[in-house]
């Protein structure tokens, strides 16, 4: 009887504590191969973070995506994966000047995100990104990855208090206050990646977060456009954007003819007009760290340069993005009266983005980081399609950008023009600076995304 007693007691104490290690191993089960990524906004305008999710599913995991999709790059592989929904902020929404109103909203936004996280299974990882609209999400993070066992990863694309700084100025107390925020969780974080080796190292020094420099890279997508695709994006584009469209009709009026090509009745054959203009692309989320005004200084220089008698093309210029200085730029491209340069300035459907830069003939970045540390993925997609780029210099561009070898670097609209006058010189000359730079990008042989990923970060997440 005393046996037996001490048998149920045995059992009765040993029972939770066998239920606990069996419930650890079937969430382990369960967690092993699921990540939660965060994006708290439009995934369309974060295609690293989209890179991230795609990557991860291709490796076995199962991803929960955290935000909404106008745009995505790669989409119909993307709406396969989990979603979770988060609302669209109102653009221009006002709450009002009342303190508490606007304190509700941010306790508000911390509860729903918080909800939101809870919902899906049980994850591994979560990846959250560093900038203004995910800054509140970090926290959040941190406090479910602490309660549910999960890991943390934080992937700095920038630093969110460099680009609040841009708006408030940097000394202001929000600024400040972000700075502090994004120093203590990325201190608390499992995993920190970032996107440039100076990144890194200013991480370290100054920061004391150890971090992994993962390079942006183009995705498979972003490769030269065949000239039949060509053809046909621009007769697609030109229904709409006037500057894409042929300046005089074909003599045979069955023939196909855009700003740039033709397709012949007969043969179906593409070819590409004599004296065709030149395409040049930007891509922009017209920001504060865009200064476009450089761009229209140089081309209204490069203006007055065939005006003047030089032996340049017409050129024809697509500004691609939305943002909120779009109207602005819009405006005073609108006052500019130039007869050889041609302006227009899309917003393009996702999968069009990519041919788009696998047509053009010269790519210009204006981006200039907000903390100095931080590469345009724009040029990144350029070089994929290996399109050579003019971009604006900044602290670290040199880990991207190599002088006179995939393209140039100019400080003012005076060095773009220049630059501009000697690339478009003889255009097009198969033996001219241009056409070198292709070939080196074509010689490089650049890493992809989902090598570069495989390479760098899944090891990371199979050692952690």
């Amino acid at each position: 009887m005393a046996a037996s007693c001490v048998a149920v007691l045995a059992l009765s104490l040993s029972l939770p504590l066998l239920l606990l290690i069996a419930w650890k191993r079937w969430r382990r089960g369960r967690t092993a191969r699921h990540a939660v990524v965060v994006v708290l906004g439009d995934v369309g305008r974060s295609p690293r973070m989209q890179y991230h999710a795609l990557s991860l599913t291709k490796c076995g995991f199962s991803v929960t995506l955290l935000g909404f999709c106008s745009e995505c790059r790669g989409s119909g592989f993307l709406r396969r994966l989990c979603w979770v929904g988060v609302r669209e902020q109102a653009k221009g929404a006002v709450i009002g000047k009342s303190y508490f109103l606007r304190e509700s909203k941010v306790i508000f936004r911390w509860v729903h995100l918080l909800w939101k996280l809870m919902l899906p299974a049980p994850a591994a990882y979560i990846f959250s990104p560093v900038n203004p609209p995910g800054l509140p999400a970090i926290a959040v993070c941190w406090f479910v990855a602490c309660l549910c066992g999960t890991k943390l990863v934080i992937d700095w694309h920038n630093y969110g208090y460099s680009i609040m700084g841009l708006v408030h100025g940097p000394s202001h107390c929000l600024v400040l206050l972000a700075k502090w925020y994004e120093k203590l969780f990325g201190r608390l974080s499992h995993l920190n990646l970032c996107v440039t080796s100076e990144m890194r190292e200013d991480l370290a020094e100054n920061w004391g977060i150890k971090a992994v420099t993962v390079y942006d890279k183009p995705a498979s997508f972003f490769k030269e456009t065949p000239l039949d695709l060509q053809h046909r994006l621009f007769m697609k584009l030109g229904r709409t954007y006037p500057a894409l469209r042929a300046s005089s009709d074909p003599l045979d009026p069955t023939t196909e003819r855009s700003a740039f090509t033709e397709r012949d009745a007969n043969s179906g054959m593409v070819t590409r007009l004599r004296g065709r203009p030149a395409l040049l692309v930007s891509s922009t989320s017209w920001t504060e760290d865009e200064d476009f005004s450089i761009l229209l200084a140089a081309l209204e220089k490069f203006e007055q340069l065939i005006l003047n008698g030089e032996s340049l093309p017409s050129l024809v210029c697509v500004i691609t993005g939305k943002g909120p200085l779009k109207e602005h730029y819009s405006h005073l491209i609108g006052q500019k009266h130039l007869q050889h340069i041609r302006v227009c300035t899309p917003w393009l459907e996702a999968e069009d983005y990519p041919l788009l830069l696998g047509s053009a003939d010269l790519g210009v970045c204006l981006h200039k980081s907000s903390s100095g540390l931080d590469l345009p993925m724009k040029v990144v997609d350029m070089f994929g399609c290996c399109l050579p780029v003019c971009a604006v210099n900044f602290r670290c561009l040199h880990e991207l950008v190599k002088h006179e070898e995939n393209g140039l670097v100019f400080e003012d609209a005076e060095e773009l023009a220049a630059q501009l006058q000697m690339l478009f010189s003889k255009f097009p000359d198969p033996a001219g600076k241009l056409n070198q730079f292709r070939k080196n990008l074509r010689e490089s042989k650049q890493l992809r995304w989902d090598e570069s990923w495989k390479q760098i970060v899944l090891p990371l997440l199979v050692d952690t």
